[in-house]
């Protein structure tokens, strides 16, 4: 059985995001035959001799950019030695918070350059996200290298220059691959290249067939028990007159019957006593399985609540600072009244001070700015009307992770960070 790998792409305009996405797709034989004879027919209208591939994914595209959201579109396909979830996002500079939102889960981010403009602003500012996020992998992939005259030495130089950005940013080089590719004619995506003769790596897809898959990529470091309760589920039927369970997604760690837990925050010790599944009861949970946990004891629990381990149960918070991704028009003032989802718990929350603001150019930040506009990136103080449980971010992604909403319409408004995330980009340490 293969196993997931998630991954997402990033990069400047007309970079070729969408022709390397359409060749992944069409490579592993992920559309169907009436797609591709009219993306044939499309091409063929346009004047071109070979089928334009990113019109398999364009269309979307221009839809989602008009709506200009944080929706990310997803795309599935598989080889026969993996499966892929990919999320596509686009490469405006205005759209970065597109690329927050389909990086935060992902534990690869190909990021194309075009060979012929080398490492930009938008590089290093798509870098420094993904380095605040925490993804663990990058790949290079210098597209349109059939378009320069001295492929060599260009890729030579583009990787270095990269390589010295990720360096700064805390990559090893061992999680670092660069590889010239041509997306439109499908050099080193899916068959290797005999017009590199420089590069002798895996193609493209070889690399994504081989790069090792965490069992659990939330975090660098490993955790208990993270169980953020979704719903409490009382039948009170008569084949179930007693039944009390609390059904949710594993978020860290994992679980099984006859373990300690804690509920958070109330801080009620108890003991698990079974994991019921819609097809049947577990011995373990791990992170990632969405159950149902049935307790020994009637303790208060309810939605937002949190089952941890007892062993280092995170202490429930109700000022905090955090690094946050702006998403919207309107700029972020300190005094800012909003809501914070975290996990399953949805509370009020006053911005306090804004402490720093991050130059995604220099890895510098701007002590005390007076806003953050859209797409920028800053540390903040936070302080909730009701505590929440939550790790450091660079502890676990999923429990350190929150989204700031307007009260008013319910609008996304800020993607946040539990922790100094900017601290960590600038001293170039890895999460």
């Amino acid at each position: 059985m293969s196993d997931l790998l998630r991954l997402a792409t990033a990069g400047s305009v007309d970079d070729g995001k969408s022709t390397l996405v359409g060749r992944l797709l069409y490579d592993t034989k992920s559309v169907l035959a009436d797609q591709i004879d009219a993306v044939t027919r499309a091409s063929v209208d346009r004047g071109l001799s070979t089928p334009d591939l990113s019109l398999l994914v364009d269309g979307l595209r221009a839809e989602r950019e008009q709506g200009i959201t944080i929706d990310v579109a997803y795309r599935y396909f598989a080889t026969p030695n993996r499966s892929f979830v990919l999320a596509d996002t686009p490469g405006h500079v205005q759209y970065t918070r597109n690329t927050v939102s389909g990086a935060s889960t992902a534990q690869l981010v190909i990021l194309l350059v075009d060979a012929r403009k080398g490492v930009i602003s938008q590089t290093r500012k798509h870098a420094a996200v993904l380095a605040l996020l925490g993804v663990p992998r990058l790949v290079l992939a210098v597209n349109k290298i059939d378009l320069v005259d001295d492929p060599a030495t260009v890729f030579a130089d583009i990787t270095a220059e990269f390589r010295s950005l990720t360096s700064s940013l805390g990559w090893d080089d061992t999680d670092v691959h660069a590889i010239p590719v041509s997306a439109l004619h499908g050099d080193n995506v899916a068959v290797a290249s005999d017009k590199t003769p420089y590069y002798d790596g895996p193609t493209l897809i070889e690399h994504l067939e081989s790069v090792p898959v965490d069992s659990d990529s939330s975090g660098a470091h490993s955790i208990g028990l993270r169980f953020p309760v979704q719903y409490v589920i009382r039948p009170r039927t008569a084949e179930f007159p007693d039944y009390r369970g609390y059904a949710g997604q594993v978020a860290a760690g994992s679980v099984s019957p006859g373990d300690e837990v804690v509920v958070l925050p109330s801080g009620t010790r108890t003991t698990v006593t079974r994991i019921d599944t819609y097809d049947g009861e577990l011995d373990v949970a791990h992170a990632g399985r969405s159950v149902t946990l049935v307790l020994a004891d009637d303790v208060d629990v309810s939605r937002g609540d949190t089952i941890a381990a007892p062993s280092d149960a995170p202490e429930p918070i109700g000022e905090f600072d955090a690094t946050v991704c702006w998403l919207a028009e309107k700029p972020l003032r300190p005094g800012a009244r909003l809501l914070l989802k975290h996990g399953t718990r949805t509370t009020q929350a006053i911005v306090g001070a804004l402490v720093e603001r991050l130059d995604d150019q220099e890895l510098t930040s701007e002590a005390s700015p007076d806003t953050l506009a859209l797409n920028e990136i800053g540390k903040i103080a936070v302080r909730v009307a009701e505590p929440i449980v939550a790790d450091d971010y660079t502890v676990n992604r999923h429990t350190g992770s929150f989204l700031l909403i307007d009260p008013a319409g319910g609008n996304t408004l800020a993607a946040g960070l539990v922790g100094d995330a900017i601290a960590a980009v600038e001293l170039g340490d890895r999460v």
